[in-house]
């Protein structure tokens, strides 16, 4: 299984998890990729978790995590994945944020020693986070079945995101076709870090713009049905693209996130 040790600045490097209920979340993915769930020695149900391979040792899960788990309490706050991308100054990328008409939505704040976080909203109302790395760089595992293996924006003016993500990440937008429909692959230094799909009138207009996770999986359907059995939710059915078979299903809490069998995978 890859694993990671390092991501270079404008690289998505983690995603995690906002939940109102920890303990049937990690029930979900555990059953669903195979996970379990490590807690920082002393932590409490409402401490920040991460997610790992069931039958990790435990010497060996700070550097096998695989996603976060952050729970949160109270509030209309809907449950929901976030992305994080790596930069080298978190208060220098806040800056470019604003400049380019995003919002700061969590100023950088230093996380246990770990790195700097900070939360932003880009200039459509897509939420994205940066991770500034002091001793935590990102998702240990990718890639492979039960890991991350990209990073998605769907969003409505696909112009204004290549601007907007060009200022603040210095990514390069890609677009090609795929099948029937575009695609628009972001690059940095010569090599795709994430991707993105324009929202068109075919989406319903009550969908946000947002930034997705895709979770690896051996096989799209069975995932998908397993999905449904423990609660969750099937948005849109197994489908074949050219990077292989996906489905984008939600969690019994709402939180929405693609599964894939990659095509590379056999």
């Amino acid at each position: 299984m890859p694993v990671m040790t390092e991501y270079p600045p404008g690289t998505p490097c983690w995603a995690d998890l906002s939940t109102p209920d920890a303990g049937a979340s990690g029930a979900f993915y555990g059953d669903l990729f195979g996970w379990e769930t490590h807690s920082p020695p002393g932590s409490d149900a409402s401490a920040y978790a991460f997610f790992g391979p069931a039958g990790t040792p435990a010497g060996e899960a700070p550097a096998r995590v695989v996603a976060g788990l952050m729970p949160f309490t109270g509030g209309e706050r809907p449950a929901g994945w976030n992305t994080y991308v790596n930069v080298t100054d978190a208060d220098a990328t806040a800056a470019l944020v604003s400049q380019a008409g995003g919002q700061v939505l969590v100023p950088p704040l230093d996380v246990d020693g770990q790195g700097t976080m900070a939360m932003f909203a880009d200039d459509q109302g897509a939420m994205v986070a940066a991770w500034k790395p002091k001793a935590f760089a990102g998702a240990g595992l990718v890639n492979e079945p039960g890991c991350l293996c990209w990073y998605e924006l769907a969003c409505r003016d696909t112009a204004a995101a290549a601007r907007f993500y060009g200022r603040v990440f210095g990514w390069q937008a890609d677009t090609s076709q795929m099948g029937p429909m575009t695609y628009t692959e972001w690059w940095l230094d010569g090599r795709p870090v994430g991707g993105m799909v324009h929202m068109d009138e075919d989406w319903p207009e009550g969908i946000p713009p947002h930034w997705m996770v895709h979770f690896a999986v051996a096989d799209c359907d069975a995932a998908a049905a397993r999905t449904e059995e423990l609660g969750g939710q099937v948005r849109v059915p197994p489908t074949d693209v050219p990077p292989g078979r996906f489905a984008v299903v939600a969690d019994p809490h709402g939180a929405v996130f693609t599964i894939i069998k990659l095509a590379a995978a056999g």
